[in-house]
Formats: structure tokens, sequence, C-alpha cells
């Protein structure tokens, strides 16, 4: 084993801290004593939120503890490997989990779509890991931007108000899940991962980007929308509040959008 330099990161700005402080806040996402798995896949926003979470951890009035965990899904094309060296040079403890969900998949087609199933197979993964290393705590790395989306997708095409919830406990009962990231924008994101030249994985899922989805099509459909409307992810955000989590929500004020 070579000896590594370790990563000195940028303090992320704080017009992305802000944001990330205020949902972590708003609905009690992080207690003292928790232990927190970061799910990286190997994208700017799961690398930045880890980034965001471990500053916090350093900085935060209470004592909370960061690991990571990636899920290879053995798929040609996506190779998050270069993370463990990564994740050495962080000081973060990290689990790395190769399972052959494309395989998998491929076996069960005509059942369920593809990226269903490979993302109940990687959640299951993701619990059993943060199970068995003592994790009581699933940090997901979706922003206001794949919210968004989300809620349009489920209004356009299922005929129903939802959107993914911002803090919940499984039906387990034993592993809550948060997402750090609802009040942060996809632009913030992109611009940390940047200036902090992380070592994003290139399509996170090449399966996935091989053919347009829904869900692309509601990005373009909301970025046509927002220069015409400055204010269009406030506004969401307000719509959708009611839908992300009574049941951790604390404060109803607005988030500043910068």
């Amino acid at each position: 084993m070579t000896d590594l330099i370790p990563v000195i990161p940028i303090k992320p700005p704080k017009a992305l801290l802000r944001p990330i402080g205020k949902a972590i806040a708003d609905y009690n996402m992080i207690k003292a004593g928790d232990k927190v798995l970061v799910a990286v896949s190997g994208g700017k926003d799961s690398l930045t939120m880890l980034h965001v979470l471990l500053h916090l951890k350093r900085n935060a009035p209470i004592n909370f503890d960061v690991g990571a965990v990636t899920v290879d899904p053995q798929i040609e094309g996506y190779d998050p490997s270069h993370l463990k060296e990564y994740m050495r040079s962080l000081g973060v403890k990290f689990f790395y989990q190769s399972q052959p969900i494309m395989q998998r998949a491929v076996e069960h087609m005509g059942k369920v779509s593809y990226c269903s199933f490979c993302s109940r197979m990687k959640r299951g993964i993701m619990y059993a890991t943060a199970r068995r290393e003592g994790y009581n705590v699933l940090a997901l790395g979706q922003h206001l931007d794949d919210l968004a989306e989300s809620f349009l997708m489920s209004a356009f095409h299922g005929g129903q108000l939802r959107t993914m919830k911002a803090h919940y406990v499984i039906d387990e009962g034993d592993l809550r899940v948060i997402r750090p990231l609802i009040y942060a924008r996809e632009r913030q994101t992109a611009a940390y991962a940047r200036e902090c030249s992380l070592p994003i994985v290139a399509d996170s899922c090449p399966s996935c980007f091989q053919m347009p989805t829904q869900r692309v099509h509601m990005k373009e459909l909301l970025a046509a929308e927002e220069k015409k409307n400055r204010n269009l992810f406030k506004n969401l955000l307000t719509t959708m509040r009611p839908l992300l989590n009574q049941e951790y929500y604390v404060r109803a004020s607005d988030v500043e959008m910068k």
C-alpha cells in the first residue's frame, strides 16, 4: 500500500452550507450520537454531501460519526473503485459493496423495470451494511431539483401529489433515512464539485443514461420554465413542503435560494 497524501477539503461556501444546515435543523435529521452512513454513488451530489457532512461533523455543537458506502452494481462503464483510495485519503470509514445487480436485473426483466429493481437492490445492500456496521442513519444525496422532478413525474404520470421524503424511519423501524440536500440546488453541488476537483464517476448509472427518460424530460421542462420564473424552485419547495415529512418538520419558514 502506497503512502497517501491526505485530502485537505475546501470549506463549503455559506450559500451551500446554509440550505443544508437549515434542512437538517428543520427535519431534525442528525442527533447527538448518530452514526451516519453516506450513500456515495461517485456523482457530484453524493460526494458534495459527504464533504458537507464531514465539515459539519468537525464544527457542529453535537457529536456524530460519518461513514460512507458505495454499491458497485457491476455495470459496464461504471467503475467507482477509485473511491476506495479517495476515502482513505479523507480518513473516512468506507464500505465498498460490489454485487452483480446488472446480472440479477436481466434475469428479472419483464417483471419490473431495471431502474426500479436496481434501486431496490442497492437500497437493501445499504440497509444491510448500515445494520452490520452499526450505523443508524442513511444519508441520500437527492437535492431540490430531484424533488421537483419527482413531484412533476408523480403528478403528470401517476396522478398523485408525491415526492421524496426528507426524513423517515424505514418499515423495520431500525434505520432512519435522511436527505440533507433537499433545499440545495444541483448547480450548487456541481459548482462545489468543480472547485474541489472531486473524483466524480462519469455517468453513475450508464444503463440509465443510454436513452432519454421521463426524469430528463422533467429536468429540461423545469430549466426552460426557470428562465421565465426565477422563483420557480422556491415556489415549488413551498408547494412540496406538506409532502416532505410532517413527522419531523420543525419550522415552516422559507429557505433563501441562492
